[in-house]
């Protein structure tokens, strides 16, 4: 089965890369229509931004913004699959019940409902790893062994998810969230570590910051570096990758995939 491409749509306005761009019905219906058109199998939509530093906001303001998106979207583009990227599992549950198909969740299940939220919804669930909170991150980096510690953290998730009832799971490692940048190289260098698990794996790799960093530019100008790491990403092993840029993605989908990678690539 080829990877598959997540297009992101932040329909905040302190997003570290397009914040405030998508507020608008029309903003947003123009967005998704360019990217389903340049081959976006899913649609990741997140009310609440995960950079670091970001300002927590009310469930309230979330979950009306992820209402009204996840609704227009839903109605403009029924046949295509819309992920609800929050942790709160009553936003999740709005966001199911207004055509959302699957469950993009950055804390792990912070939220105690969210696991047994997921079961009940019978959607696929995204565990990522994380410490701490988007205002918090950046201080816990400290780790004693980066691998061990993150399959630890999946392994007991993914137990929690089983017992709960949820069955379709897909394991994001985090890049950018509680690593610095060695650690997210590290990262992306060993991502099929991860194949232990024998869950698909999502890469989020998409304009972070150790890639810009590293290359001397922002967000803007991290388009070079981020396909660069998507295609490691996927000799390594990625099934989803999560990204701003849609055409992009599916040319380095289609270009690797042409290789003989069959046991890299299924």
């Amino acid at each position: 089965m080829r990877p598959r491409v997540m297009g992101i749509l932040n329909v905040t306005p302190d997003s570290f890369y397009d914040g405030g761009r998508f507020t608008t019905e029309k903003s947003i219906l123009t967005q998704v229509e360019k990217m389903v058109n340049e081959g976006a199998d899913i649609i990741d939509i997140g009310a609440y931004s995960s950079r670091p530093g970001a300002i927590d906001i009310p469930a309230k303001e979330e979950s009306e913004r992820m209402i009204r998106a996840v609704s227009a979207v839903h109605k403009k583009f029924p046949e295509i699959i819309l992920s609800a990227d929050t942790f709160r599992a009553d936003v999740a549950k709005a966001a199911i019940n207004e055509g959302a198909a699957m469950i993009n969740d950055i804390s792990g299940g912070k939220d105690e409902n969210m696991f047994e939220t997921a079961a009940l919804l019978r959607v696929p669930y995204v565990l990522m790893h994380m410490r701490g909170t988007p205002q918090t991150m950046t201080q816990l980096t400290q780790y004693d062994n980066l691998l061990k510690d993150i399959v630890d953290y999946f392994h007991n998730k993914i137990a929690k998810l089983h017992e709960a009832g949820v069955k379709d799971i897909i394991i994001d490692p985090g890049f950018g969230f509680a690593k610095t940048t060695e650690q997210n190289f590290e990262l992306l260098e060993k991502l099929d570590y991860f194949k232990i698990l024998e869950k698909p794996i999502l890469a989020g790799l998409s304009r972070k910051s150790f890639l810009w960093k590293t290359l001397g530019t922002n967000p803007e100008g991290a388009l070079n570096g981020t396909i660069s790491a998507n295609t490691i990403a996927l000799f390594q092993g990625a099934s989803l990758l999560r990204v701003h840029d849609v055409k992009e993605a599916v040319d380095c989908i289609r270009l690797v995939s042409q290789l003989n990678t069959s046991e890299i690539i299924n």
